[in-house]
């Protein structure tokens, strides 16, 4: 049989898996990156399976939607690019792309029309070489080579997260700010006089000679932390609470 194929997106097609739990995390992997898609060929444990529904925890649509395949030549066959997944050589002439570099191309090849279709292979041996000299390209992932097997699951997620970087902007860094802003110039600059006000009165520059040289230090590290209003207000206090300590040990007479 076929399946309606999302006109955006490759299709992650799972050759004769043998759990239902790595079908159904599989499912749960994909849909954590927006990939819908499923086709699965010849499960083991037939289909529809109650165990893959468990572990899609969420992701049953895809379940409920997959395209089920006796063989790889009728799943792959409105396929116009294919890519398999493999952690070892198989003495086959083909392409060796990362998954980075791989969705980079299905975006490519589905930004133009096509339909690209990524091979997972079975849990106990992979794919066949069979299977894979039916794909255009090998995806191969950096592991361990004392320890190169993949869970299904794991490698779904692996390319499912590459698809998502090369389908949608990815922040490398944010900051999360609680109920607060960051701390204006203006702020910071109050924050360091008084500081130097109050550890000028402690003495703490001394001797006189360095007494420039770690003003500017200080005046370094409040510059070169990102603070926040709260973070000013707390460190306003901390030195408030320190000079009333500090009064409330002097002898008095």
């Amino acid at each position: 049989m076929t399946d309606p194929a999302p006109a955006r997106q490759p299709a992650f097609i799972l050759v004769r898996p043998q759990m239902g739990e790595n079908i159904g995390a599989a499912a749960r992997a994909m849909w954590n990156f927006g990939l819908d898609h499923m086709r699965v060929i010849a499960p083991r444990d037939g289909w529809p399976n109650e165990r893959a529904v468990a572990l899609a925890s969420g992701a049953g649509r895809l379940l409920d939607h997959a395209g089920l395949f006796d063989d790889v030549p009728s799943a792959l066959s409105d396929c116009t690019y294919v890519f398999a997944t493999t952690a070892r050589e198989r003495g086959l002439t083909k392409p060796v792309v990362s998954p980075e570099r791989a969705m980079e191309q299905a975006r490519a090849i589905t930004a133009e029309g096509g339909k690209v279709g990524v091979m997972f292979g079975p849990e106990r041996a992979g794919l066949e070489n069979a299977d894979i000299a039916a794909a255009n390209a090998i995806i191969s992932v950096p592991v361990n080579p004392e320890f190169p097997s993949l869970n299904l699951a794991q490698c779904v997620l692996l390319c499912g997260y590459e698809w998502r970087r090369q389908t949608t902007e990815v922040v490398p860094q944010v900051m999360e700010l609680a109920k607060t802003d960051f701390a204006s110039g203006e702020e910071v600059t109050r924050l360091a006089d008084h500081y130097e006000e109050r550890l000028e009165e402690a003495g703490f520059f001394w001797p006189p000679v360095k007494a420039d040289s770690m003003k500017l230090t200080l005046r370094n590290l409040w510059g070169r932390l990102d603070l926040t209003r709260a973070d000013v207000q707390t460190l306003h206090g901390v030195m408030r609470q320190m000079v009333r300590w500090a009064e409330g040990r002097r002898p008095r007479g």
